[in-house]
């Protein structure tokens, strides 16, 4: 018997071996004692495992929604008003591993712990002894595919959707060892766009979907980076613009745009993105813009795709840029809120250097990683102070956690 001690940053649970190894469970919580599990992984200094019996359940251990709760969101387990107090602490944890102290930050959520997720990506599962495909996920710690006959996490329209494309597969005498997956997203108005990745074959082009956001038109496609919790999304982005308090704006990593064209669409605002895709869609959003009008591309110095946007009636012009990573760092003015959203690998060691050496006055850092965040912080605390961090509970059910810091000037 395991008697289980915390639960760690990554979401698993800690315990001790009979040998003195650490042991991380999926499937248990705090103080509750493990009778019986089944081991994923071994390491010479580790174990993983996934408890299968408990000898004493925890008073905050709900029953799951869904049979495949593991292989989707592990977290079903949780009481919901627990699961927030837990990711709050985590990133205390976090930020304290990296030499860093903070306040117990407030979690934001919209209290909507299910059907939220806005995309999907389905495995296909060949029944032998029914001859048909079915809906699968792979099994937490194995490459096992589980087919699935009920998911909450995403929202209903998504899963309709793909049940109605395994169903035609059937019908076609389809066999699941031809296709890779199914893929689909779909907007707040309930439409979905996406369909099957075939073994062997070039991904397809989807359909370009359209939301609202802070009632602003963002265009994106299913195959690209878009928010999966958009209720959420806008919550954070309420806060960000509370702390935008200078004319100029640059939002880096900017993607297709939804943060620096929500937050600051009235600034001198500069979004900068290294991905072609992205870049693509972000300067078909900034045309959607109702107030703004497009004006055409043109070159600059660094021989990067510049696309300005007219001017309305007491409005700034917004200006999309496409630049290599190291090329970014030029934009960067003592004058400006600069806006970060990395992915979860965080800013690259050249940009934080180059924020600490011009100092713009807040730095606004919106991340899907706390510990490459508080890493990142670390460094910039050479000048900076934090501010303001709040948590938002983008993921809910799941051990994600979306972290917000504002960052000032001393």
């Amino acid at each position: 018997m395991i008697k289980i001690e915390k639960i760690i940053p990554g979401g698993q649970s800690l315990g001790t071996y009979m040998d003195g190894r650490k042991i991380f469970f999926w499937n248990a919580l705090p103080a509750e004692i493990v009778e019986e599990y089944h081991i994923t992984k071994q390491k010479s200094h580790y174990l993983e495992a996934i408890a299968t019996k408990l000898k004493a359940p925890s008073m905050f251990r709900t029953e799951p929604k869904d049979p495949c709760f593991l292989s989707t969101s592990p977290w079903q387990i949780l009481d919901w008003d627990y699961e927030n107090k837990v990711k709050s602490e985590l990133v205390v944890e976090i930020f304290r591993e990296h030499q860093i102290d903070i306040k117990t930050p407030e979690v934001i959520t919209d209290h909507k712990p299910y059907f939220y997720r806005n995309k999907m990506e389905y495995s296909l599962y060949w029944d032998n002894d029914l001859a048909k495909i079915e809906l699968a996920f792979h099994a937490r710690g194995s490459h096992r595919k589980t087919p699935i006959k009920q998911s909450s996490i995403e929202r209903p329209e998504i899963f309709a959707a793909a049940q109605n494309i395994v169903n035609n597969l059937n019908n076609a005498r389809e066999e699941a060892r031809k296709y890779q997956s199914i893929l689909l997203r779909c907007n707040q108005e309930g439409e979905v766009s996406g369909g099957l990745y075939e073994k062997h074959q070039p991904h397809p082009t989807f359909n370009n979907l359209t939301d609202q956001i802070l009632g602003k038109t963002y265009s994106y496609s299913p195959n690209g980076f878009f928010q999966i919790n958009l209720p959420v999304y806008e919550l954070a982005l309420k806060e960000i613009q509370k702390h935008i308090h200078t004319d100029k704006v640059l939002d880096l990593y900017a993607g297709v745009g939804t943060i620096g064209l929500s937050v600051a669409p009235t600034h001198d605002l500069t979004l900068v993105e290294v991905d072609k895709f992205a870049f693509t869609e972000l300067t078909r959003n900034i045309t959607l813009e109702e107030f703004l009008r497009p004006t055409g591309s043109e070159k600059n110095e660094d021989s990067s795709a510049t696309t300005g946007i007219g001017d309305a009636p007491q409005k700034k012009r917004p200006v999309a840029i496409f630049s290599q990573s190291e090329q970014s760092l030029d934009y960067i003015a003592p004058d400006q809120t600069v806006i970060l959203d990395p992915p979860r690998a965080g800013c690259d060691n050249k940009l934080i250097n180059r924020l600490n050496e011009i100092k713009p006055k807040t730095i606004i850092y919106l991340s899907c990683n706390p510990a490459t965040q508080a890493r990142d912080i670390k460094i910039l605390l050479k000048n900076y102070q934090i501010k303001d961090i709040k948590t938002f509970n983008f993921f809910p059910r799941t051990p994600h956690i979306e972290n917000l810091v504002i960052l000032s000037l001393f």
